[in-house]
């Protein structure tokens, strides 16, 4: 009897050990694309921390979803038993990060599209009102639509709680495989849009793509940008996508979904520590969605939903993403 208690007990040191060996929570991470360029547009106002250097949750958040389990040469430990205990520190760990990010701050980055267009005015008297940070991706060609439009740029340009970016000077006219089907042609599009509109951050946003190229990231959704994106991220752009997009209707340009749908969209991404980066949540809207008082009551409610009740920090693009 003796005997056996003391197998048992070796059998349970041999699983412990064995799971201990195979599951590692340091490492760095893995470059997906190179380092950009260096910004050649002026100097920012404010020196952005190298985010690079920092990532420690966020590398074992990524790692305890990656942990492979290798039972080689574990002749007296059974396979399922060990990778029970696998399993169960894999869980150990992501729970510890995400308990340790909660502590951390939390930041959220309220973005537009397609300005200036009729609801730029109202954004912008909006952001002043709310005294929040908010990034405008704009349209040159739309800017130069009309004076009423070009005073809107005028407006977004000179308010300090707008930071604009670059969306492209053509919006693609909306023929998204054409437009990126000539890279160099649409290159020279966001190249004329920093120009005539005097963009001072080597940022964009692609019309029509979900597509992220920045630091150490590279995230496609569908294939027939990337070569315009990796001509502008070779060029020095940092690219960005979404997590959240407070969808529009085609026709009327109302927001589709309900503040209340938004707001707990917004708050299970940072809660569950699944956007794109932990603890930083971008949403999508466009200009032309609150054109309309409706419209502009459902941006100011969101606005004071998410101050009243979290404690999340209104950022602009330029800062993103926020490592821990």
């Amino acid at each position: 009897m003796m005997l056996k208690g003391v197998r048992g007990l070796s059998k349970l040191g041999i699983i412990l050990v064995a799971a201990n060996l195979l599951v590692s929570c340091g490492g760095g991470t893995t470059s997906k694309a190179a380092h950009s360029a260096d910004d050649t547009i002026g100097k920012e106002q404010t020196v952005k921390q190298d985010t690079l250097a920092k990532g420690k949750l966020l590398t074992r958040l990524k790692d305890s979803a990656k942990q492979q389990v290798d039972t080689v040469g574990l002749v007296k430990v059974k396979k399922d038993s060990v990778l029970r205990v696998v399993k169960a520190e894999k869980r150990r760990v992501k729970d510890s990060v995400r308990q340790e990010l909660d502590k951390l701050p939390k930041h959220i980055f309220f973005t537009f599209d397609d300005g200036p267009l009729r609801g730029s005015a109202a954004i912008d008297s909006i952001a002043k009102a709310k005294n929040i940070n908010i990034s405008v991706f704009l349209i040159g060609k739309h800017a130069n639509m009309s004076k009423g439009l070009k005073r809107d740029y005028q407006r977004y340009y000179n308010n300090p709680l707008v930071e604009c970016y670059n969306h492209s000077y053509t919006h693609a006219n909306n023929k998204f495989t054409t437009f990126y089907s000539n890279p160099v042609a649409a290159f020279a599009d966001f190249e004329k849009n920093e120009k005539d509109l005097q963009l001072k951050h080597k940022i964009i946003r692609l019309p029509g793509r979900n597509i992220s190229m920045y630091d150490d990231v590279r995230r496609i959704d569908l294939q027939s940008g990337v070569s315009t994106a990796d001509l502008l991220f070779a060029d020095g752009y940092k690219i960005y996508g979404w997590d959240v997009e407070w969808k529009i209707h085609g026709l009327t340009g109302k927001p589709l979904q309900s503040v209340g749908e938004i707001y707990n969209r917004i708050r299970n991404y940072m809660n569950n520590k699944s956007s794109m980066e932990p603890n930083n949540v971008i949403l999508l809207m466009h200009d032309d969605m609150f054109q309309n008082k409706k419209g502009q009551d459902l941006l100011s409610a969101l606005i004071d939903t998410i101050q009243r009740n979290t404690d999340y920090k209104f950022e602009f693009m330029r800062n993103y993403p926020f490592r821990y």
